[in-house]
Order: structure tokens, then sequence, then C-alpha cells
């Protein structure tokens, strides 16, 4: 690992040699919110990281729950001087952000990709910069591993697989009909969550008759649900890629006079509250947690990697997974 002083000296040249072009277009994008000064690791003192990150958005607890847990422990007085901008679900906005990082030579830049490819291009900017990279949640699909140090995140595959597990071992044999609530296309967890949920219920005669996305949102995950529901009148599961998803499919099936979790059972994945008291009130029929509070992991990698100790490329986090009785007694203590 390169010493600071000498990989910002390298950064500067690479900025310098940016094109014109790539400047303007930088020059569009949301200001990255922060504290310290907008010149980034230069002018932090010696001993503090500053840490340029790049969030999706805010298209669901898990996302709020996500962002609050990385602000509450990249801060001053952790070691960090946090640079933090929203992507707004959107691609261009984070390569915006982060070539605004690699401009402002910060010491670390991390983000969670809105879609899994697309990334080569601006990450070998970040490499040739010298500026290390982190994912956390999702991840990217490269060839060229080199261009991040490491991945913090669930298994998103399992998470579905779980989900699919328990649909097979509590209905394989009903002849059931079920619907998938998917989340963003070409997203790292809708690829992987709907490959392990397929996986696991391949042959069980649970038949996934649509599916369709809903963005990861409330909203668009009761508009799907409505258009299944308007479609087909033997609907008998529901898998949502998330819990605001499923919330939303909540809302419709009650809309058109059903009673969600008995005439038709719902499975999601997350674990925010809304989600667990809907389990916990038999609305919801089971969840796959996906744990959010990732602040804590992404401050030990990111100070690890700028003291120049190895760090493993792929570091999962620990999931659970809850009935209606799980989720009553996990509530009164739930953090997000």
């Amino acid at each position: 690992m390169m010493s600071k002083n000498f990989r910002r000296a390298g950064a500067a040249m690479f900025v310098a040699a940016l094109t014109a072009a790539s400047l303007v277009a930088c020059s569009s994008e949301q200001a990255p919110q922060g504290g310290g000064d907008e010149g980034g690791g230069s002018a932090a003192a010696s001993d503090t990281i500053v840490l340029g990150f790049s969030q999706v958005g805010a298209e669901s607890g898990w996302r709020a729950a996500n962002t609050k847990s990385i602000q509450d422990t990249l801060t001053q007085e952790n070691g960090f001087d946090l640079k933090f901008s929203d992507a707004q679900q959107k691609q261009e906005n984070q390569i915006q952000a982060i070539r605004s990082y690699i401009q402002q030579q910060v010491d670390v830049i991390a983000f969670s990709p809105v879609v899994e490819t697309g990334w080569d291009a601006v990450l070998e900017e970040a490499k040739a910069a010298g500026i290390p990279v982190i994912l956390t949640d999702r991840a990217v699909d490269s060839e060229d591993d080199t261009l991040y140090e490491s991945f913090i995140g669930s298994d998103f595959v399992e998470e579905g697989k779980r989900a699919g597990e328990w649909a097979v071992e509590q209905y394989d044999g009903e002849g059931y009909k079920a619907v998938e609530l998917q989340g963003t296309t070409g997203a790292a967890p809708m690829i992987d969550r709907q490959q392990g949920f397929a996986d696991a219920i391949a042959g069980s005669d649970i038949e996934m008759i649509d599916s369709q996305t809903g963005n990861f949102t409330r909203t668009e995950g009761k508009q799907v649900m409505e258009g299944f529901l308007q479609k087909y009148d033997d609907i008998d599961l529901v898998f949502a890629h998330n819990d605001d998803m499923g919330l939303g499919a909540i809302e419709a099936i009650e809309a058109a006079g059903k009673v969600p979790g008995k005439d038709i059972k719902i499975i999601t994945v997350d674990g925010v509250k809304d989600g667990m008291q809907a389990l916990a009130d038999g609305k919801i029929n089971y969840i796959v947690e996906c744990n959010p509070l990732l602040g804590p992991d992404l401050a030990e990698i990111a100070k690890k990697v700028v003291a120049g100790e190895a760090v493993e490329k792929r570091i999962v986090t620990q999931d659970e997974a809850f009935d209606q009785e799980a989720a009553k007694a996990a509530l009164p203590d739930r953090q997000y």
C-alpha cells in the first residue's frame, strides 16, 4: 500500500490530466454532503480518513437504516471525514459522484452500486488515482477484481434460497401459484434473490406464474401487485425481494378484499421494523433478514486499507430469518 502523501501526489497528477469533458460532466452533479473542507483529504488532518460514499438512494426503510448506520459510524469522533451523496437510484449520478471524489483526492471511495454492470471505466480512474474502493451491500460485475479492495454485504442468493426453502417446507404439495415482486432490474440483490428462490422451489409443485419489478419501493410494489390481482384470480403466494414491496402488496391485497397472510401468503427479504411488525401481525408469513447496519464493517475495512493492511475480498454479513413468533420476540429490541 502506498503512503497517503505519495498516493495523493499521484492523484494530483491524474486529476490534472482529466479531460475537459469529464470536468464539465462532474460539475453538474449534486454536491456531495459531509463535514470538513470540500477540498477532501489534502485539507484534513493527517490522522483523519476522508471517505467519499455514494448511496443508491432512499427507496426503502432498509436503505434509510443503511444510510443512518454509515453516517452514525463514519464520524469525526471515529476518525473520519465523510463525504456523502445520494444517487437517487441513477447510475450516472453515482459515476459523477465517484469522479468528484477522485477530484477531491479522498482517501477511500465506497459505494453501493445501483446496478451490477458499467463500472469498469470509473473504477479504473479511481485505481489510476491511487484511491482504494470498497463496495457495500451490492456487488459489481467486473472481470477485474483489482478495481476494488473488498465487498461487504449479504449473500443475496442465499437469502432467496432460504425464502424458497421455507416456502417448499410449508406449501409444497398444495399446488400453490406464486408471483414475484422483483427489485430494481439489473441490481445484484434482484438477480441473486430471484435465482436463489427459483433454485429452491425447483422440483416442488410451487409454480411461479409471473414476475415483475417493483424497484424495491412500496408504491411500485403495490402497483405491480394490483396488476397481478387483476390478471390472476388464483394467486396463493407472493415472494417480494424486500419488505417495502411486500408492504405495498399487502395494501393491494386488502384493497382487493382478500386477507394478506391467509388468503395470499407473503414472503419477503430485509427485516425492517415495518416488515417485522406486519409479520408479527400475521400479514407477512416469513422474512429473511438482510442486515443494513454496515457502518461498523465499512469503518473497520477503510482503516485497514488506508493502513496498508490486507483485507478479505468478500465479507459476508450474518443474517437471520423470522416467522411470526420470532418477529414478536425480536421487535422490542429491533434497531432498524
